[in-house]
């Protein structure tokens, strides 16, 4: 499949002739700023925090620094928009190695986020992973998209984990994504400082109050009263998250589904031997983007470990500081197949809802299409190792 995404950087010049200019920043640093200044306070903190002190997102970014990139030239590559960005994961054919990573409560920033962020993802050909803690239920996703995956939250109770991934493979999700290193919320001075947890109102809690096993748990429907949703509020509190999940569990749910099962929040080699020993077949290196543990090891440094560790038994995805199409490059250079990228689209998507998700998206695959190019690759499977140096 040939790819032009960089085509979105003619249109703009061209629009220039015109007078035109982006109505949005081109930078994914260009955005927080833009997101910063007239987002609500609230909306800003819970998509923008991290753990603590922060170090752990700032140690996302500095990783890449330590890799330059080494073009080569001559190469007889293909000219913009006939080179071939398209990857399978997992079964499922993305036309460049990008997904949008699952971020939840999106409500706090566009009405029908999930939904937007499926329907340009399925638009631009790319996927999409939508949370457990979304505002919009499976099946209203599950509608819109083209290519998407479940993440699933493991709570504490297996038949309603077992009722999440079900629905989720009815309504045509390709792959099922645990998230294992949130069985908590971490520390998000950000979050405190506003007293705001936004399940607590009722928010990111839309495909619990449409389920039907935690609907049984409840003495009323939530709707029917203020109080009612109170009740389904609490019950949510004493089921979010799971401290005793073990490797071991994912025979459950190989058991619940047939489809494809990635385990995401692994940093530790010896985890992803073990998550695939198990039967996982893909692991996601991930630190949920700084959110969780403060001082963490850097994704991107974990990655080629996990990749030596896991070598051809399992797919890896990479997850956490991606903002650039350089920094995709990166990933798959260091073994990834393919990318999650976050926040970025969530602040497009608060400052223009589609129109914004698609200028944050489409400058990414433009940004990697163009240095995909340029460092001498007519095709994604030819990024290898060889195109890496340590940075001095």
């Amino acid at each position: 499949m040939t790819s032009g995404f960089i085509g979105f950087q003619n249109e703009i010049y061209l629009g220039g002739l015109g007078g035109a200019v982006p109505e949005l920043p081109m930078t994914a640093a260009g955005l927080e700023l833009s997101a910063q200044e007239r987002l609500d306070p609230v909306a800003f903190a819970y998509v923008a925090g991290s753990a603590s002190a922060e170090r752990t997102a700032a140690a996302n970014r500095r990783a890449f620094e330590r890799y330059r990139i080494l073009p080569r030239m001559l190469r007889g590559t293909t000219g913009p928009g006939a080179r071939n960005l398209s990857v399978e994961v997992l079964g499922t054919r993305l036309a460049a190695p990008v997904l949008t990573a699952p971020i939840g409560v999106l409500e706090l920033l566009h009405a029908g986020g999930e939904v937007i962020a499926a329907e340009v993802t399925k638009e631009l050909g790319i996927g999409t992973v939508l949370s457990t803690a979304a505002s919009s239920t499976i099946e209203e996703v599950g509608a819109a998209a083209g290519a998407w995956w479940y993440q699933l939250y493991w709570p504490a109770d297996d038949d309603l984990a077992k009722s999440f991934v079900q629905r989720a493979e009815r309504a045509g999700a390709t792959a099922i994504v645990v998230t294992v290193d949130t069985p908590a919320l971490g520390w998000r001075p950000r979050d405190l400082e506003h007293a705001h947890l936004p399940f607590l109102h009722g928010k990111g809690i839309a495909n619990y109050l449409s389920d039907p096993v935690f609907r049984a748990k409840l003495p009323s429907a939530p709707e029917e009263s203020e109080e009612a949703m109170r009740m389904a509020i609490l019950a949510w509190a004493g089921l979010f998250g799971n401290h005793g999940l073990r490797p071991a569990d994912l025979a459950q749910l190989r058991a619940w589904t047939d489809l494809p099962i990635a385990v995401k929040g692994i940093l530790h080699p010896d985890d992803a031997r073990q998550v695939v020993d198990a039967g996982a077949d893909a692991v996601v290196v991930s630190n949920h983007g700084g959110r969780q543990v403060d001082g963490s090891i850097a994704a991107l440094d974990a990655l080629p470990s996990v990749v030596a560790a896991i070598g051809d038994r399992a797919e890896v995805l990479f997850d956490s500081g991606v903002r650039t199409g350089s920094d995709v490059l990166v990933a798959l250079a260091l073994g990834a197949r393919a990318v999650l990228y976050g926040r970025p689209w969530a602040y497009g998507l608060g400052l223009a809802g589609a129109a914004g998700v698609r200028h944050a998206l489409r400058s990414l695959l433009a940004d990697f299409d163009s240095v995909l190019g340029l460092s001498g690759c007519a095709d994604t499977a030819d990024v290898g190792r060889s195109l890496l140096s340590a940075a001095r």
